[in-house]
């Protein structure tokens, strides 16, 4: 069965979408059958780090002019990538019956898919909680900055408090170093752990690097421009981290529901 993988953040300006394509790269180097997803709808951009252009989007396999395969565009290293389309103004705010259904749309590719990675919007809106609520695993992105810590609380609380998450991990991005970062986490932990009952692991972390910037720059990511650097060698450590890291378990919508995906297969 496949593995879902929300990528979110609390903020803007993290790195959030850089990390959701560079990891994506990962797994598929890993030999896993990896889709990404820009689920940032009517802001996406990870196809402009890919450096691909979608022909179909998610918003016309919503509209049933096109299966969800048919908005797979083929990245590198065999990487499936779906996007809910740039600028598209109707995609902005989707309502409830919208998110399901868009999650549902995946339930298609279950057996053709290892690792689903779901670049979700910035923040704690009700679309940026579906689809973390959705994934097995969620990865939240941090800096360490006030503003960052704050925002990243805030999706977590609401995550916990509404959607019954409990395992969330953790990496840090635009470090100077291993320790900095680990310190940030510890004390990102601890704030967390004063006022929620939730698991946050490390999973890693990301330095601050002008050749990374540089990638993104490029539209070419680090992850297969740059495969000895140490840049490459954080994000195996990360995706590694990541798939040994604990599933949230919960009763709501979710990607690939097994129930619904062998029900399908018996129609």
């Amino acid at each position: 069965m496949a593995t879902s993988i929300a990528i979110a953040s609390g903020k803007g300006g993290v790195g959030k979408t850089s990390m959701s394509v560079n990891l994506s790269l990962t797994f598929a180097q890993m030999d896993k059958r990896t889709t990404l997803l820009d689920a940032d709808f009517g802001m996406a951009n990870a196809h402009i780090l890919l450096g691909v252009k979608p022909d179909y989007y998610i918003s016309d396999a919503l509209k049933g002019s096109v299966s969800i395969s048919q908005t797979l565009c083929s990245g590198p290293i065999g990487l499936s990538f779906a996007s809910g389309g740039s600028g598209l103004i109707d995609m902005l705010n989707l309502d409830k019956k919208t998110r399901y259904q868009t999650i549902r749309l995946f339930d298609e590719i279950a057996d053709d898919t290892d690792i689903l990675v779901a670049d979700v919007p910035a923040g704690a809106s009700d679309s940026s909680l579906a689809f973390v609520s959705a994934a097995d695993k969620v990865l939240i992105v941090l800096v360490g900055e006030p503003t960052s810590f704050l925002d990243a609380y805030s999706l977590i609380k609401v995550a916990h408090l509404e959607a019954g998450l409990s395992n969330f991990s953790i990496v840090v991005n635009m470090t100077q170093s291993e320790p900095q970062a680990k310190a940030h986490f510890e004390k990102f932990n601890s704030i967390v752990q004063k006022f929620l009952d939730v698991n946050l692991d490390y999973v890693g972390h990301l330095p601050l690097s002008t050749r990374l910037r540089q990638s993104i720059v490029a539209r070419k990511p680090i992850s297969i421009e740059a495969k000895d650097s140490r840049e490459n060698a954080c994000f195996q450590r990360i995706a590694k981290n990541i798939l040994n890291s604990p599933k949230n378990e919960t009763g709501g919508i979710r990607f690939f529901d097994q129930q619904i995906v062998q029900s399908k297969r018996v129609g």
